[in-house]
């Protein structure tokens, strides 16, 4: 299933929350998540530009328009969902704004269908329990794969270079 492409906007006093791609500042995105983030550092613009291309992402914005906060969803529309790269910058932080954040993307239209959420994160937990995410059932059940050195080494140019090359 494909999104909908609903956009939908939730307002809260100064801010609000909005799933309109058109909105979405990349530059900030990215330097945010570059410079300021303990799990995408160092990663290169253009795998920015995809992974917003690739998610259904919603910016926090002060009323001017102005983003101060991101965080996207990878999912099939149907039964699972992935949140990742949730973030205020810390000069709005305090404010209720990743709470607000959050129940804009669980409440969406296309998300409410969801049945499996997933989120990994050193950060917030007691947030997101409120928001009633909780410990995997059977971590045993789960792997990963974590390319860490992958932004940072060189290594990401290199196998661009070479998909380029195949091409």
């Amino acid at each position: 299933m494909r999104s909908l492409n609903i956009i939908q906007e939730k307002k809260a006093g100064d801010y609000f929350v909005s799933s309109d791609p058109a909105r979405l500042d990349i530059a900030f995105i990215h330097n945010w998540l570059a410079n300021e983030s303990y799990w995408a550092n160092g990663i290169p613009l253009e795998l920015v530009e995809r992974l917003v291309q690739n998610s259904f992402c919603f910016g926090v914005y002060q009323n001017d328009g102005q983003q101060v906060g991101f965080g996207r969803v990878i999912t099939d529309y149907t039964t699972f969902a992935w949140v990742t790269d949730v973030f205020v910058i810390d000069e709005h932080r305090g404010k209720g704004l990743s709470r607000l954040l959050m129940n804009a993307i669980l409440e969406h239209p296309e998300m409410r269908v969801i049945r499996r959420w997933l989120l990994g994160t050193d950060l917030a937990h007691g947030l997101y329990r409120k928001l009633g995410f909780g410990d995997l059932d059977h971590p045993e059940n789960f792997l990963t794969m974590h390319r860490s050195q992958m932004y940072t080494s060189g290594q990401y140019d290199e196998l661009l270079a070479d998909f380029i090359k195949d091409l």
